[in-house]
């Protein structure tokens, strides 16, 4: 992704754009799935730890990325959709594969409705779909 679309990105959701967020967001972009705070120092072991930490908190706050609890124990994040909010309508289910360990977002596949008692209200949902991926199941590679 060159540097005009990811400056637009952090635009976008009122982010300055400064050179470190610039590159921890265009190794984001390069990420196949989702990814942790682990695998973001492998790829810039330049950037240390805190700042990185940092960064997420505050793409997180904005919603430029969302977090994804997929039960390794190890929080992973993803990059939002355009139109995201993070609101619980943005929400989708998440696919977590036992052999490889990545988890992926399933945006086309919806959360089910969750009738909840009255007075309750929802504010997220965690959906998360354990097996094995397609490259590890022997079907498409990654």
């Amino acid at each position: 992704m060159n540097q005009d679309r990811l400056t637009a990105l952090l635009a976008a959701r009122d982010i300055r754009p400064t050179a470190l967020r610039l590159l921890i967001l265009r190794a984001m972009t390069e990420c196949e799935s989702a990814f942790s705070l682990a695998d973001l120092e492998d790829r810039l072991d330049t950037v240390d730890r805190s700042t990185l930490f940092r960064t997420l908190t505050l793409f997180l706050a904005h919603h430029l990325v969302h977090g994804i609890d997929d039960g390794s124990g190890s929080l992973k994040y993803a990059l939002c959709s355009d139109d995201c909010r993070c609101e619980i309508d943005d929400l989708h289910t998440h696919f977590y594969c036992t052999r490889c360990r990545r988890t992926w977002c399933l945006r086309g596949v919806a959360i089910p409705q969750v009738e909840l008692p009255e007075g309750f209200r929802a504010e997220t949902v965690n959906f998360v779909v354990k097996g094995l991926c397609a490259a590890c199941s022997g079907g498409k590679k990654r």
